[in-house]
């Protein structure tokens, strides 16, 4: 098996300076914020932070490609970073404190490109998870002060708790009967949204979440850890890894139900 230490070390190094970028300028008066064409809000601390990461990865692993959510793809090869610089940016320029910077490494293999090394940084939490393939997920203030973690036990839906985003995406997307039933169905409800959700599935505070729409730099980091902490992590189609554009996360035990109840076919559909 590949070994990825040195691979985890220089994502937490990255970490380290987008964590001190972005606490910078988090609440400051004068930040800059621009709305995309997606319309979706992108501020100065995204951009500048993206271009901190790249500027280190390129002078550390200058073989390997980058893509990153606000610069797009940079290079080829069977090695790729991949980088939402403040994912949560609505609650940041809100000065709601949940955001955090996803850092993941993917390697080209048979089925496609597949994370292998995952950093998740919530410094306004004061929080930070990480793994790595083969190597288990933690939680903690550096590598040298780490807990490691695991999914919770929770078998049973009556007991579980389930974290999402928001209703308007389910409903969007004709799935919010099968989303309300689900939600029916569980023991608590809670919308916590972004990154936060899947660390807590990763941890074992939180048993199932799901997401609709998703773009690859949201979900690389976070599942590997929600697999390595020995959770299952797929789209909506029950497809492994972080590419169906959409996501959803459970300790494993609990995943059949919870997509069973997600693909519940809309009113009209054949």
């Amino acid at each position: 098996m590949a070994d990825y230490h040195d691979d985890l070390r220089l994502a937490h190094v990255l970490a380290d300076a987008a964590d001190a970028a972005t606490t910078a300028r988090f609440q400051a008066l004068d930040l800059e914020v621009e709305t995309k064409p997606d319309m979706t809000p992108v501020s100065e601390a995204d951009k500048a932070a993206e271009e901190l990461i790249r500027g280190q990865l390129q002078r550390a692993r200058p073989r390997d490609a980058i893509l990153g959510e606000e610069y797009g793809v940079e290079g080829s090869g069977p090695r790729r970073w991949v980088i939402d610089p403040i994912d949560g940016t609505k609650n940041y320029v809100r000065g709601v404190p949940v955001w955090a910077t996803l850092i993941a490494l993917m390697e080209a293999g048979e089925t496609g490109f597949q994370p292998v090394v995952g950093v998740v940084s919530a410094p306004a939490l004061g929080r930070r998870w990480w793994a790595a393939k083969g190597l288990g997920a933690y939680t903690g203030r550096s590598l040298a002060s780490a807990t490691r973690i695991g999914v919770s036990k929770v078998s049973s839906l009556a007991d579980a708790s389930f974290a999402y985003s928001s209703l308007s995406g389910w409903e969007e997307r004709g799935r919010l009967d099968g989303f309300l039933d689900l939600t029916r169905a569980c023991w608590r409800t809670r919308a916590y949204g972004d990154f936060w959700p899947y660390m807590m599935v990763a941890e074992g505070s939180v048993d199932i979440c799901a997401e609709p729409e998703l773009s690859l730099w949201d979900m690389a980091a976070v599942s590997i850890v929600v697999q390595e902490a020995g959770g299952t992590y797929t789209g909506l189609d029950g497809r492994h890894g972080p590419h169906s554009g959409n996501a959803a996360a459970s300790n494993g035990l609990l995943h059949g139900e919870l997509l069973a109840y997600l693909n519940q076919r809309a009113p009209g559909e054949d």
